[in-house]
């Protein structure tokens, strides 16, 4: 296991703007509001050749009016046994305060290595202002500006040299599988509910996910990362900032990942937003499992599974080719069944058919159902080959390949589909110029 340093400290001192500096992305949310920061958040850092895990966490509060204060606090002491060594970060500006101290006091108990950094330090004055820290009892603080980046040099300089010599990263190449959806879905509870533990704060409240949560799966003889998200929801909705920034987070999670477990609320159907989320699946050739949730609610009759998958699939056609599952995450009924369909979905994303087998498959069907003429001129197809791209793509080498559309293209990838399976998959079919022979 990598070793992991944690960004710990009251709200508003910083702590995810040296998230941001020290794994060099934007992947951490920024604002001036207060309590920005809900879930752990994971990346990775690089200095002199050494890597580490980060977690950022919610700032450590007690007694404030935010509805979230008491889980945001469970987070920070899950954060602290989870980390190796804690950057503990405190604001110059408002020197040592209550909450400083509370802070101090539980790193001290953690017996863990912690290293005090003081922030928003940009000017000398302010370095000798950083002296009151000692008081603190966890040695020399290291002054920085998560902001300009001033001083972080000094600072990772001296976190290395207690980091061990190799950084083993035993997620990488593992499948990414996304929970996508609209706020209020159920995704949360999912991720919660597959591993066992409250890695994401579940709330009645929608929006409550803000960062994406990035948790591995390693049970049942299964393998992965399950990525949390912050709900999508209509572009006229999105008030805040921080809302139109967590929309970016989900659309980065769904760019990142393999495959998009997308949520839907089994009591309002597929909706005109959960289509805007799908497309945006399709457009980035991610594989994608339908989720029916909170289906315990919903009256049923015999066929109501069967009635209710052909509306889902109607609305996503011409890509109609997906699994549906329906399942109750409060009832924990049939979640089990999305992650193998999943598992399934990730595995048609990367297959690969001989060339030979298309060719003996395509070419006697194509002659019997040969492309239409155009203008007294007809289109031959002499080659067919999936191309070495990461998702399915097959390449149909002909003489005239301007002269063929859509419909006989959706005609070629129906057929495709019947012959190998790629449920759940996004293909691809381009007509080319070039064959391996011409006439």
């Amino acid at each position: 296991m990598s070793t992991i340093v944690g960004i710990v400290g009251r709200p508003n001192v910083g702590k995810s703007t040296l998230f941001n500096r020290l794994t060099e992305s934007r992947s951490a949310i920024v604002d001036e509001q207060s309590g920005v920061t809900r879930d752990r958040h994971y990346g990775h850092a690089e200095w002199n050749g050494k890597k580490f895990s980060i977690i950022d966490t919610g700032g450590y509060v007690r007694g404030s009016e935010d509805v979230f204060e008491g889980q945001i606090r469970e987070q920070v002491e899950v954060a602290v046994q989870e980390a190796d060594i804690l950057l503990f970060v405190v604001d110059v500006e408002a020197g040592i305060t209550d909450y400083d101290d509370a802070v101090a006091k539980m790193l001290r108990k953690s017996g863990k290595t912690v290293m005090i950094v003081v922030n928003k330090v940009d000017n000398p004055q302010r370095i000798a202002q950083s002296a009151e820290f000692y008081s603190l009892g966890l040695g020399e603080p290291y002054c920085i500006s998560a902001m300009n980046g001033s001083g972080t040099g000094e600072l990772l300089d001296e976190l290395v040299k207690i980091l061990p010599k190799e950084f083993i990263d035993d997620t990488e190449g593992l499948p990414k599988f996304a929970i996508i959806g609209q706020p209020n879905v159920g995704k949360s509870s999912l991720l919660n509910m597959l591993i066992g533990e409250e890695r994401s704060i579940v709330n009645p409240l929608a929006g409550t996910t803000r960062d994406p949560v990035h948790q591995r799966y390693s049970k049942f003889g299964h393998d992965f990362l399950l990525i949390d998200t912050a709900g999508v929801r209509r572009k006229a909705r999105v008030k805040e900032d921080l809302e139109f920034y967590s929309v970016l987070r989900s659309i980065r999670a769904i760019e990142e990942c393999d495959v998009c477990l997308m949520m839907i609320d089994a009591t309002n159907g597929l909706t005109a937003q959960d289509l805007a989320i799908f497309h945006l699946i399709e457009k980035n050739n991610k594989g994608v499992v339908f989720i029916v949730n909170k289906w315990d609610l919903v009256e049923k009759d015999q066929l109501s599974t069967k009635v209710y998958t052909d509306k889902i699939l109607a609305k996503t056609a011409p890509f109609s080719d997906i699994p549906v599952i329906f399942t109750s995450v409060h009832e924990k009924q049939r979640v089990m069944k999305a992650l193998e369909l999943a598992v399934k979905v990730f595995e048609n994303r990367k297959k690969k058919i001989k060339t030979s087998e298309l060719n003996d498959f395509f070419l006697p069907l194509i002659q019997n159902f040969a492309p239409p003429t155009y203008k007294g001129k007809t289109v031959k197809v002499k080659y067919v080959t999936q191309l070495p791209t990461p998702t399915p793509q097959f390449a149909f080498f002909c003489n005239l390949p301007q002269y063929l559309n859509e419909s006989y293209s959706r005609f070629l990838e129906n057929k495709l589909r019947t012959r190998f399976d790629f449920t759940g998959v996004p293909v691809n079919i381009l007509f080319r110029g070039k064959g391996k022979s011409d006439d």
